[in-house]
């Protein structure tokens, strides 16, 4: 009861002087809020206001359909302009897509032909240039058969008929996805950062020497820095999911979230330890920083909170599942999107607890070897 007492008041300590760091607390207040809200609204994936010109060397009614059908909010009002300036507009950056309707265009798709129609596309801009031009297919293709049927008075209806049915995110917003994930990305940061700052604020002011001099053991001074830690982040990402990504962002939480905040929990005993075991090897806080660096963006890369793990080469993927943060990711896509109770994440829980405890085992020891030489 002892040591209990003895973190517990070490930890109050800590949160104290978290509260007194106004860059710490800043750092943390940005995090989970206006880093979550650039994340969400300013990385968007989908196609939205796509500008596009139109080429129209037929002048028919099939190719004033296929201009009036690219509509807001994918694509801005489709522009007329001449075939000698498509090059400049393209190459201005004016126009993402240039559609050349030819000339009897409509006569010879009326008379069965197969012409050509051409799309430009302006590649730099790179995620509206690849979904842009399947949309843009979509579009002129459906237009073309809607014509073709009303035209010849054709009631009849292609032999397959394809349903795409979206769980989970029906519109493919990317807000929902990206801001989510923002927040397990800042997790795994200010875990890594506090905990490691915490260590090395101690040795440059000199307290971790006080510490040492008085009844406490090393295993109380670092399990007090990290459930300090712990309980600013976790209570942090709660209030960010609820007011920033639930209500300023509008982004469904279809699972539990109390069930989200203890596997939050368990993982920051991992992420943590990682943070005070690079503070033992580091000297100064620059150090850290770079060892932060070197720990914390193959993490956040790899963890399939950016690239699926099914994209990822075999070998790759099978290196990542003895990261904690890969199971971390997962098991919150379950809770949080698809709505997965206990009975289905406890696999991913038991595997973080597992290897995060084997990396708390690893930092306690060396903290205690770097506090032992001090003495």
């Amino acid at each position: 009861m002892q040591k209990l007492a003895n973190i517990f008041w070490l930890g109050i300590k800590e949160l104290r002087s978290f509260l007194h760091d106004f860059v710490l607390v800043g750092l943390v207040i940005y995090a989970f809020s206006l880093a979550i809200i650039a994340q969400a609204q300013g990385n968007s994936q989908e196609v939205r206001n796509a500008s596009i010109g139109i080429v129209d060397e037929d002048r028919s009614v099939l190719s004033r359909r296929i201009t009036q059908a690219f509509l807001p909010p994918y694509f801005q009002p489709a522009q007329t302009i001449a075939q000698r300036d498509v090059d400049r507009l393209i190459n201005s950056g004016r126009y993402t897509f240039v559609v050349d309707i030819p000339p009897n265009f409509e006569r010879d798709v009326l008379a069965g032909r197969e012409p050509s129609l051409q799309l430009s596309v302006d590649a730099t801009a790179m995620i509206q240039a690849g979904l842009g031009s399947i949309y843009a297919q979509q579009i002129i293709t459906t237009e073309i058969e809607n014509f073709l049927s009303r035209t010849e008075n054709s009631s009849s209806r292609p032999p397959v008929e394809l349903l795409v049915r979206i769980a989970f995110n029906p519109n493919v917003v990317t807000a929902w996805f990206t801001s989510i994930m923002g927040i397990i990305n800042s997790i795994t940061m200010l875990a890594i950062v506090l905990a490691g700052a915490a260590v090395m604020r101690e040795r440059e002011h000199g307290t971790m020497d006080h510490l040492l001099a008085m009844p406490l053991t090393p295993f109380e001074i670092a399990m007090a820095k990290i459930w300090a830690n712990a309980v600013v982040i976790t209570v942090a990402a709660g209030l960010s999911l609820y007011f920033v990504v639930h209500h300023l962002l509008g982004v469904p939480i279809v699972g539990s979230v109390p069930l989200f905040l203890c596997g939050v929990a368990i993982y920051l005993f991992f992420a943590t330890a990682v943070g005070i075991l690079l503070a033992t090897i580091a000297r100064s806080m620059p150090q850290l920083g770079l060892l932060y660096l070197l720990v914390f963006l193959p993490m956040n890369m790899l963890s399939g909170s950016n690239t699926p793990l099914e994209s990822m080469p075999n070998w790759l993927a099978t290196i990542m599942q003895l990261s904690p943060s890969t199971h971390f990711v997962a098991f919150a896509q379950a809770i949080l999107y698809r709505g997965a109770g206990f009975r289905l994440v406890w696999p991913q829980f038991g595997i973080v607890a597992l290897i995060g405890g084997s990396v708390l085992a690893m930092a306690l020891h060396r903290f205690r070897q770097v506090t032992t030489a001090v003495i």
